[in-house]
């Protein structure tokens, strides 16, 4: 009889929740909305194939004397473009210096480069092997490895089809000449920083980004919606203080969480899996406060719209879901399809993590991730601008 009795009233409960629940009808809209978009965002997110097309290369030719480019390395860029052009699968641009390549790789805008040695030609003629160089983005570890195969492989083609041509020519002049096929290019790739960074150090920044933007976000509705429905909101707004100061009180309390939650995982990076810093510390403090101001909004204007606390939580994930997947946390986004990397240039958490990677791995500076930061500024001001406003008219309710 006690079984059947508590039974009983566990399917009072649960009856008295299932008609709460049927009651709101954002929540039954959520529940349809939120799986389906979740299997549709997933089953698009991941390429089938290669996605990676028209990669920017920088091309840098040292083999120079006397303000002449050398005749064999002309050769190699002629060939390189015609390549890329016909596999549609590089970009190839002419760009002055090694230098000049590598602070294009650490602003974004190239994927890697092309650098042909000095006294190219000249070692080519003297029968030793031209030296060339590719330079590669360690902040896309994933993609690298593609550009970096792709590349040798191109190069060394090249270089095979010219030493055949030459063993060709000698044979024919000479019946006693060697077959012997040597390639005439010596490929060595290297990063745009010292060292060999693994591949939490492509990690790291996104998923310090990612747990700061969750703090962030999955903060307010505890901090506004449960306090509303407990009725301690009720309180708060009886005191003597304004609607903006709660505002920011409540923005300063979330802030203090997202930056003790983005340090934690910094120092554990460094620590256990040996994360190095290589732009400057105040950079990527700097980083986490701006991401933290561009979530913000997102934040608060969830919270004012939703009737309840967990209406809100559902609306927060389904923001955050789309948000992990598309903005980079995990793996590039060029490696996505096309259309899911135009989604993702609509997401503040894409631009965040992008600047942190390239302060963090490339050690990058201000000027580097000025886009990024513009941004991230804008983002979070428009959001906040709205997120206002419906806050004081939700307090007011």
């Amino acid at each position: 009889m006690k079984i059947a009795h508590l039974l009983k009233h566990s399917i009072w409960i649960a009856q008295k929740d299932l008609l709460e629940f049927s009651r709101n009808r954002m929540l039954l809209v959520m529940l349809i909305i939120f799986p389906l978009f979740m299997m549709v965002l997933t089953g698009y997110i991941f390429p089938t194939g290669s996605t990676l097309k028209d990669m920017p290369i920088a091309l840098v030719n040292q083999d120079i004397n006397d303000g002449v480019y050398g005749n064999e390395s002309v050769a190699l860029i002629v060939d390189l473009e015609e390549m890329g052009q016909r596999s549609g699968y590089f970009d190839f641009r002419t760009t002055g210096s090694e230098s000049e390549a590598r602070d294009l790789i650490t602003k974004g805008r190239m994927s890697g480069a092309v650098i042909i040695g000095h006294n190219f030609t000249k070692d080519i003629g003297s029968g030793k092997q031209g030296p060339v160089t590719v330079l590669y983005d360690q902040s896309k570890p994933q993609i690298s490895l593609q550009v970096m195969a792709a590349l040798d492989s191109a190069i060394s083609r090249t270089g095979t089809l010219k030493a055949a041509s030459t063993v060709n020519r000698t044979i024919g002049l000479d019946k006693n000449a060697s077959s012997a096929l040597v390639t005439p290019f010596k490929v060595s790739n290297k990063g745009t920083v010292p060292g060999n960074p693994s591949y939490f150090q492509f990690l790291a920044p996104g998923i310090m980004m990612l747990l700061v933007m969750f703090s962030v976000m999955q903060g307010l509705p505890r901090a506004i919606s449960h306090e509303k429905e407990t009725g301690t909101f009720d309180g708060i707004l009886a005191a003597p203080t304004s609607r903006f100061s709660i505002i920011m009180g409540k923005t300063l309390a979330q802030s203090v969480r997202g930056m003790t939650q983005g340090g934690i995982v910094l120092l554990l990076a460094i620590v256990l899996f040996g994360v190095t810093v290589n732009g400057p510390l105040w950079l990527v403090i700097g980083l986490l406060l701006l991401g933290i101001f561009s979530f913000i909004g997102v934040g608060i204007t969830i919270t004012s719209i939703a009737s309840d606390e967990e209406t809100a939580q559902m609306f927060m994930m389904l923001l955050q879901f789309p948000m992990m997947f598309l903005s980079g946390v995990f793996f590039p986004v060029e490696q996505m399809p096309w259309y899911m990397q135009y989604a993702s240039k609509a997401l503040p958490l894409t631009y965040a993590i992008q600047a942190m990677r390239k302060v963090i791995v490339l050690g990058a500076g201000v000027q580097d991730i000025l886009t990024e930061v513009v941004i991230l500024f804008g983002f979070g001001t428009v959001l906040l601008f709205v997120a206002i406003p419906l806050f004081k008219r939700a307090m007011s309710k």
